[in-house]
């Protein structure tokens, strides 16, 4: 399971990427297409860090990352949603990707935290 988040992180990042590539170049552009190139990037770089931690709550503090990133690039995704039409389908397809990445990450967390509290 872990190497299937692995790559769909990792392919969420590319397509933001590839995403953010379609926009014109301007100021305001600029400033949300590095914000979701940032926080995007940083869902599968923050899985990758929490796969390898060193204890259950270093785990759980990786995995909370990867929550707040995974949240932080729904918002981007959201705010292009309202201010332009290019692109809508695959905004709408990548913010589906992320919070469906989100889902599995906040059950992984409260599975590993119910398993920790009955220990």
């Amino acid at each position: 399971m872990k190497e299937i988040i692995k790559n769909r992180t990792k392919k969420f990042a590319s397509d933001c990427w590839k995403l953010c590539s379609k926009f014109p170049i301007s100021r305001e552009y600029n400033a949300y297409c590095n914000q979701l190139i940032r926080c995007s990037s940083s869902v599968g770089a923050n899985y990758r860090a929490a796969c390898r931690a060193k204890s259950t709550a270093d785990f759980i503090n990786k995995l909370k990352i990867v929550e707040e990133e995974a949240d932080e690039s729904m918002y981007f995704l959201e705010l292009f949603s309202e201010i332009t039409d290019k692109e809508k389908i695959e905004i709408n397809r990548l913010h589906k990707e992320v919070n469906e990445i989100l889902s599995i990450i906040v059950s992984s967390i409260k599975t590993i935290r119910s398993r920790t509290q009955k220990s």
